[in-house]
């Protein structure tokens, strides 16, 4: 697998964790079955499912690694085939384009078509740390920095920790505790084997925030080539210390860095134009993330480039929300 991640580091995009092979490994839980192809000296790790009836559905997750919609275009036929040959109705894709740098008309006149984004991270705030301690530090909203130094001056402590049975238990019962309803988590399992698989490349790292004796804040984040990304997070309900989380997030940002990384993704706020919305469910990360860095940054999504056509009319018009609405109330996990 390290073969693998080492090509997809070197595609136009630098990579990106979500198609890290020992991510796609994980899926296999959710009945996701990995294929790891080079198209025109692309690396392009697909997570392929049947659908019963239809085919076969492929979903790149954040790829194909381009980084251009010229690039892109030159790939999709490609692609195309590729599915096609193995059964496949449909390819999700979700290059991470800028919305401020690519208009949808540039994707939907390639045949693509609009669909809901499926990572979290389709917008987001992401933090350039490839400068000095001191100078990201500068960088950061008064807010953050406040936050930060509050917390350290009220005794809050960070470290990094092993990914033991116990500290793997302790971070999702946090996680269970933080989601209270507003979000879905998946299995125990699927977390634990997530975050071993990282650990053991020596690419993701646990971390608790202590208070008073007790653990009151944990994170899971990793990184792949230069780019870090906060991937789970989560802290008890009780507000027993200002600044816990920012002193967490900062920690963070010096591992990174130890392992050259220039940018980190804190992974998903609602989008730029309604990060003032109260209303909005994602509201409270929204206001966390960005008193790192004011500007959320969205990208184009997802899109869907039919390969079989009726098919994949019926997947688009019932057939996904029957497979979705079953998997909720039937095995209650994630689908996708």
């Amino acid at each position: 697998m390290n073969d693998w991640d080492e090509k997809l580091v070197s595609n136009p995009d630098g990579g990106n964790i979500f198609q890290m092979a020992e991510v796609a490994e994980v899926k296999r839980m959710g009945g996701w079955v990995p294929r790891y192809l080079e198209l025109d000296g692309l690396a392009i790790t697909v997570h392929e499912k049947p659908v019963f009836g239809l085919g076969k559905l492929w979903y790149l997750p954040k790829g194909p690694g381009v980084s251009s919609v010229e690039q892109l275009r030159a790939i999709l036929p490609a692609i195309k085939k590729a599915a096609k040959k193995v059964g496949a109705f449909v390819v999700k894709i979700e290059p991470e384009f800028k919305k401020t740098e690519v208009k949808a008309s540039d994707l939907t006149v390639l045949n693509l078509i609009p669909v809901r984004a499926i990572q979290p991270n389709d917008s987001t705030v992401v933090l350039d740390i490839s400068g000095s301690l001191d100078e990201i530090m500068a960088g950061l909203n008064q807010k953050g920095r406040h936050a930060i130094h509050r917390a350290e001056r009220d005794g809050v402590t960070v470290e990094a920790v092993p990914l033991s049975a116990e500290n793997a238990q302790t971070m999702y019962a946090l996680l269970r505790a933080t989601a209270d309803g507003k979000f879905n988590t998946r299995s125990f399992d699927y977390y634990h084997a997530f975050w071993q698989n990282l650990v053991e490349t020596g690419r993701g790292q646990l971390f608790f925030a202590h208070f008073e004796g007790k653990i009151i804040a944990g994170a899971f984040s990793a990184y792949f080539g230069q780019k870090g990304t906060y991937k789970d997070g989560a802290s008890v309900r009780e507000r027993t210390a200002y600044g816990a989380s920012h002193l967490l997030q900062w920690e963070i940002i010096k591992w990174m860095k130890d392992h050259g990384v220039t940018s980190y993704d804190l992974c998903g706020t609602p989008p730029s134009d309604q990060i003032l919305d109260e209303s909005h469910p994602h509201y409270g990360l929204g206001r966390f993330k960005t008193s790192f860095n004011k500007e959320v940054t969205d990208y184009v999504g997802a899109y869907d480039l039919p390969v079989r056509p009726f098919a994949y009319r019926i997947w688009s018009i019932i057939g996904e929300r029957i497979t979705l609405r079953l998997s909720r109330t039937i095995k209650h996990e994630y689908w996708y």
